[in-house]
């Protein structure tokens, strides 16, 4: 079985209490289960990381890749616009990496318009709240099924 990993970075640990307006009313715990059972439908497993510490997020794409996952799905929230060091780690990996995001990063302030990570991911998927991350999983999955085939 295909093993994924969804990264979720700083203050998303908030969701549901967080500008709503902005990002609905889910919770992270929310949306963990409904990417559990879309992974159960799409016959792969996931893991689910969540972290407000930088360090703490590059060890895990280091341990992403000693571990060989098949992909990755990552909300870096605020770190998509500042972080070069989440980016770095990110470009060790040899896997699929699908960028998301629950709003329209493009819709919005300017400064969030950048991301470090869009030109080392297979793709960005914004604007669409919680079936961002669902899309982003589907986007994960077939690349990484894609990459084995090849």
């Amino acid at each position: 079985m295909m093993n994924l990993l969804v990264l979720h970075g700083i203050n998303l640990n908030m969701f549901g209490q967080r500008d709503p307006a902005q990002y609905g009313t889910a919770t992270l715990a929310d949306i963990d289960a409904a990417l559990h059972a879309l992974a159960g439908e799409l016959g792969v497993a996931v893991e689910c990381f969540q972290t407000n510490h930088e360090g703490a997020m590059c060890e895990r794409i280091h341990q992403a890749h000693r571990d060989g996952v098949a992909a990755v799905v990552i909300n870096a929230g605020a770190w998509t616009h500042t972080s070069v060091a989440i980016r770095d780690a990110l470009a060790i990996l040899k896997c699929p990496i699908v960028e998301v995001h629950m709003s329209n990063i493009h819709a919005r302030e300017p400064f969030r318009q950048q991301s470090y990570i869009a030109d080392i991911a297979r793709g960005q998927i914004s604007g669409f709240g919680v079936d961002s991350y669902l899309l982003g999983l589907r986007a994960a999955a077939s690349a990484a099924q894609a990459a084995i085939k090849k």
